[in-house]
């Protein structure tokens, strides 16, 4: 049941990042570092990568059984290649366009957290049930 919910309420989230990226990406494209090529494309692809491991998350096993397991991977992994734009954005003091530099009580809290997401892509995207061990 928690599972569930939070494979919900994970894939809300990415949905909703997939489609900011799309339609705003000024912000991430502010965010990502200079290293990074092409990054209008990289952050419009981002967007497409987010909505589709919010879809692929969403498909019953009875339907597509390897789509939540591929979803939870492939949103795992997305979030480790996006964790520098992340450690960029607060080590730079970046301002997203039109506001402030937010302060290290949001970029602390979300820089010890991306492990936690990519953990909670994989749990709920049944890759791993650790530290939840089924039992027999």
């Amino acid at each position: 049941m928690i599972r569930t919910a939070l494979r919900w309420l994970l894939a809300l989230f990415y949905l909703g990042a997939g489609v900011l990226h799309l339609r705003s990406p000024a912000g991430f494209l502010a965010i990502t570092p200079d290293w990074v090529p092409f990054p209008e494309e990289i952050v419009a692809f981002t967007g497409i990568v987010e909505i589709a491991g919010a879809i692929g998350l969403m498909i019953p096993r009875t339907v597509i059984a390897w789509a939540r397991p591929a979803a939870g991977i492939g949103l795992a992994l997305y979030a480790l290649c996006v964790w520098p734009a992340n450690f960029n954005h607060a080590f730079s003091n970046i301002a997203f366009p039109g506001g402030e530099p937010l302060s290290w009580w949001y970029h602390g809290p979300r820089l010890v957290a991306q492990p936690l997401i990519i953990w909670l892509a994989l749990w709920v995207g049944e890759v791993t049930d650790w530290p939840f061990r089924k039992q027999r």
